[in-house]
């Protein structure tokens, strides 16, 4: 069961590790009062990765291969000579890619203004994935949230590297069987509140809010969209509805590594209030593919909380049963029973950006 949590917050990251008595505290922090947007902790070669978000200052990228002991700034993605001039406005999600056929050092980055990038030499150099850049649906991508789309969702098929889908808001889902090398969007079965009608079904306009997939049946996946609960268990072409109380919008995702019938998300009020219904925090889990589900609410407040969670503010570790969220007051929850019971880590971070068990 990991130990490890790296918390991503609008003043800086946290590494919180276990202690003796069986809860968590900060070992370290880094980039304090800086707005750390994405991170990520390689698996292969162990280097973490922090994305910072500096407004006028630019995105930055900073990797450490002490385990944080030290830092050096590296690159970020790059829109230079590309139509219209478009700028890096913030890398939302970073991933690593498998080691084959990228090989060690493969990261991944998803970024406002909808860009997919790659990098195979440890984030000194990036290269734009013009294929998706270039399709012909793209310009009909729109912010959601933001003034700009962005990509926030990579997910790789464990049995085949080749294999890849992303997210973007609003841009739909995509599906790629070559590395990048071609993309297909593939939306059926999702629907767009927000759209005119006749634009309802269109795929270039869905608002997945997160894409995650079973590690170990990697055709299911589970996307938590602007209006709904959605689930494919064909590798993403196509998609079902699934109905969920109390509410079917929010933001944050996760699936069970082992089990791709149990999925846990943190629903909301929307779109414009935005906080827990009626002011009660909590979780909710289907065991049985969205058939049914239950609200967990053991050690969560179930009062006066206006606590929302960001796409990446919820994770699950290896084992499927230690679940971490964090919200956007700085509090942050841990449970070691798959969500049957929370406990309070603490109320006085930062506002949560991204948390990741490592």
């Amino acid at each position: 069961m990991s130990d490890r949590l790296l918390v991503a917050t609008r003043k800086g990251l946290f590494d919180l590790r276990g202690d003796a008595a069986g809860g968590m505290a900060i070992a370290g922090r880094w980039f304090l009062g800086e707005p750390v947007s994405a991170v990520l902790r390689d698996p292969l070669d162990g280097a973490i990765y922090a994305a910072l978000d500096l407004g006028h200052f630019g995105a930055k990228l900073h990797r450490s291969d002490d385990d944080g002991a030290s830092w050096r700034e590296v690159a970020v993605p790059s829109y230079a000579g590309l139509d219209g001039d478009p700028a890096l406005a913030m890398m939302w999600v970073l991933e690593a890619g498998p080691a084959a056929p990228y090989g060690s050092g493969s990261i991944w980055a998803g970024t406002i203004p909808g860009g997919l990038f790659r990098s195979d030499d440890r984030g000194e150099s990036w290269t734009l994935n013009r294929a998706l850049w270039d399709d012909p649906l793209r310009p009909q991508w729109f912010g959601g949230g933001f003034d700009q789309p962005g990509l926030h969702s990579i997910s790789f098929d464990p049995r085949d590297s080749n294999r890849l889908a992303v997210g973007v808001s609003c841009g739909g889902a995509w599906l790629s069987e070559d590395g990048g090398e071609t993309w297909a969007v593939s939306t059926e079965g999702m629907w767009a509140a927000y759209m005119p009608p006749a634009e309802r079904e269109n795929p270039a306009t869905q608002d997945p809010h997160r894409i995650v997939r079973c590690a170990s049946a990697p055709d299911a996946l589970w996307t938590q969209h602007h209006n709904g609960v959605f689930r494919s268990v064909d590798g993403g072409r196509s998609w079902r509805e699934i109905a969920i109380a109390p509410s079917s919008f929010g933001f944050a995702v996760a699936v069970h590594p082992a089990d791709p019938d149990t999925a846990w998300f943190v629903p909301a009020i929307g779109d414009q209030q935005r906080y827990p219904c009626d002011a009660r925090f909590l979780v909710t889990r289907t065991r049985d593919g969205g058939d049914t589900f239950e609200s967990l609410t053991a050690g969560l407040p179930q009062g006066e909380s206006y606590d929302l969670v960001y796409r990446h503010g919820l994770d699950v570790d290896g084992t499927g049963e230690r679940l971490a969220v964090g919200s956007t007051t700085g509090s942050l929850w841990v449970s070691d029973d798959g969500g049957d019971q929370w406990v309070g880590v603490s109320a006085n971070l930062p506002p949560i950006h991204a948390v990741r068990w490592v």
